[in-house]
């Protein structure tokens, strides 16, 4: 049976949903795995998995409804790639529902364990090669959304996706934030997850940079988008205006 159409209200509340679902399975994953491990990379293992298994779920179950953004860099690259079938009011709309949840989602996991709710995290990471390694994780992100819609395969999304921001956290310096509504969020978690907002500008400089080198990739690699039948991270959406 198929759903009804999603009215953009519905839509912006999936947005606001997701993310914040998002950033509670990543900054409360990585507050459980400091608390039972002292070992980094003990640490840094279990937060990856739950991140990608969080974040798979989370493109599948809401994918259907606003196309499981969570990130406005995916929100920014696909307005810009169909501003034909696009309106910036969705995509304004989009990104203040997903910068509202990536902070409620901190908030929430700081709350569940416990913790002072609204703590501001004090790890600086502004250092150049960090800035590097999350330009190289958003740049990325963006190819594997828009390289995913242009050869017709967006039901690989929820696993594509998710298994590449797993590999990332690993393979980048930063441990591959891609996404600066999440990266503001763990500005309010003083933990093994969390961002100095000092930081938090520069970070979103190196991401939106990313995304452009992402955008360019996806052009370079298969040409002009073709006539959109889904919305990233690949979910088919059906719309109502």
């Amino acid at each position: 049976m198929r759903m009804s159409p999603a009215s953009l209200p519905r839509r912006v509340t999936a947005e606001f949903t997701g993310t914040a679902a998002l950033v509670a399975v990543i900054v409360g994953s990585g507050i459980r795995a400091d608390s039972l491990s002292q070992d980094v990379g003990v640490r840094l293992l279990a937060n990856a998995l739950a991140s990608a298994v969080g974040l798979g779920l989370l493109i599948a179950l809401l994918g259907p409804l606003s196309g499981a953004h969570f990130n406005p860099v995916v929100t920014l690259s696909e307005w810009w790639t169909r501003r034909r079938e696009s309106r910036a009011a969705e995509a304004a709309g989009y990104i203040a529902a997903q910068l509202t949840g990536a902070v409620a989602g901190a908030l929430l996991a700081e709350a569940m364990f416990g913790r002072s709710p609204g703590t501001l995290a004090t790890e600086p990471r502004a250092e150049l090669h960090l800035l590097l390694g999350e330009a190289v994780a958003t740049a990325g992100l963006v190819l594997v959304v828009q390289g995913l819609r242009r050869i017709g395969r967006p039901s690989l999304a929820p696993v594509a996706v998710a298994g590449y921001i797993g590999a990332a956290i690993w393979f980048t310096s930063s441990g591959s934030f891609a996404n600066p509504a999440a990266t503001v969020g763990r500005a309010f978690s003083d933990s093994f997850t969390g961002i100095a907002p000092g930081s938090v500008p520069a970070f979103a400089a190196a991401q939106l940079l990313g995304m452009l080198l992402g955008m360019g990739l996806a052009a370079a690699l298969y040409g002009n988008p073709a006539a959109p039948t889904s919305e990233p991270n690949g979910v088919p959406t059906r719309r109502s205006r």
